[in-house]
């Protein structure tokens, strides 16, 4: 098969690794693979090295933006035509919400036999202006109408597009963002490693955070437990691993809260860093509003390293309460702080949260496993069109 991906961005994100995972999968399976993508810029990182890597063959959408821009993206629409004229892709593959609804739009007008989308996560949300998520939800019905099957990475995503009267129940597919589960795995040596090079003493309770900086994250939640934490647990600590526009203002919160000596930002680091990072954590917490799946407490429990976030997006399908981490609702500050306590105080059913969640996450989230449920999607698309021409010619 010829296929062509189409993602907004190649910055670092669990979307996007998720992306090119599927890639380096099926260029490795002997089909000829293309990636579309908009320019790399800010402070998040790139993954364009890994993408290249992939064995994909990589092109650039100069107009394609994450914001909405109508004159960016009616050019967009037509260089993603332009291209798939020339590629003529038996498959169209779109990722994110604007590749997805500019993607979606070129590969119908063009007829691709098969037009796929992936939901990583939700482009609409409660905190929302009500205008911009009205618009998001209405160009979400639209592209539905222009795809045939949608794939979301986890239930709760096809469910709340479905709530939302995007799309049609026989369109929607689950298929969960994998991980190469070789890559992160329990090493007691990184433990000692990462807490000298970052000045942490070996036995003080760490917490951690892997996320780019974004006001979505819930970076700052964790600065306001930690500042009621440090009353019963005076040495803790917390650790900011990533990069982002919001660095700046987050910085200066934790200043203005008098944590500056027990928060650090270590900035972006590579995935195998980041691998090290989650062996050093005593806990590793994800308060997001917004997430589609939580690729990264996946790859924390396969660390060994228990977890406690939001319950939001598709984030509980990993982070199950009582059997695989602490799950809290979703801006629950008290509830955060409650639950990041318990884990501090009880390390030995800790560690037996991580144990149950890193069986869990190996049968589940197993990239060589979800790679052929996906192709399973693709035959399943391209049979049914097959069967439509036959159909039309007969007639």
């Amino acid at each position: 098969m010829k296929i062509l991906h189409i993602i907004t961005r190649l910055i670092q994100g669990g979307a996007q690794h998720d992306t090119i995972m599927k890639c380096a999968a099926l260029v490795k399976a002997g089909h000829e693979v293309w990636l579309a993508h908009g320019p790399i810029y800010g402070p998040e990182g790139s993954l364009r090295d890994e993408a290249l890597a992939s064995g994909a063959t990589l092109v650039q959408i100069d107009p394609m933006r994450r914001a909405i821009l109508p004159v960016h993206d009616v050019a967009t629409g037509l260089a993603l035509r332009k291209l798939i004229r020339r590629v003529r892709p038996d498959i169209v593959h779109t990722h994110s919400s604007k590749a997805g609804i500019v993607g979606r739009a070129a590969a119908w007008h063009c007829r691709v036999g098969a037009v796929v989308h992936t939901i990583h996560g939700l482009p609409f949300h409660e905190r929302q202006n009500r205008l911009v998520h009205r618009m998001y939800v209405g160009a979400e019905r639209w592209a539905a109408k222009r795809c045939h099957r949608m794939i979301g990475i986890t239930q709760a995503m096809c469910d709340a597009f479905a709530q939302h009267g995007i799309g049609r129940p026989e369109q929607f597919e689950v298929v969960p963002d994998g991980v190469d589960i070789s890559r992160f795995t329990p090493s007691p040596d990184a433990r000692g490693r990462i807490r000298s090079e970052f000045g942490i003493p070996i036995d003080a309770p760490l917490i951690g955070l892997v996320a780019r900086l974004d006001p979505l994250k819930g970076h700052d939640d964790l600065i306001v437990c930690l500042h009621r934490l440090r009353q019963t647990h005076d040495d803790v600590r917390v650790i900011f691993v990533g990069d982002g526009w919001d660095r700046r203002r987050l910085d200066q919160n934790v200043r203005r809260e008098g944590q500056h000596d027990r928060v650090i930002f270590t900035g972006l680091l590579s995935q195998d860093r980041v691998g090290d990072m989650m062996n050093a954590l005593d806990v590793m917490a994800l308060p997001s509003y917004q997430e589609g799946q939580g690729l990264v407490l996946v790859e924390a429990l396969l660390c060994g390293c228990p977890i406690v976030a939001y319950d939001v997006g598709g984030i509980g399908e990993a982070c199950i309460d009582g059997k695989t981490g602490r799950l809290v609702p979703m801006g629950d500050r008290d509830a955060l702080l409650d639950a990041l306590r318990w884990m501090l105080d009880h390390p030995d059913e800790r560690g037996q949260l991580a144990r149950h969640g890193s069986e869990y996450v190996r049968e589940r989230f197993d990239q060589s496993i979800l790679v052929k449920k996906l192709h399973r999607v693709y035959e399943g698309v391209l049979r049914r069109d097959n069967a439509s021409q036959d159909t039309a010619t007969r007639q």
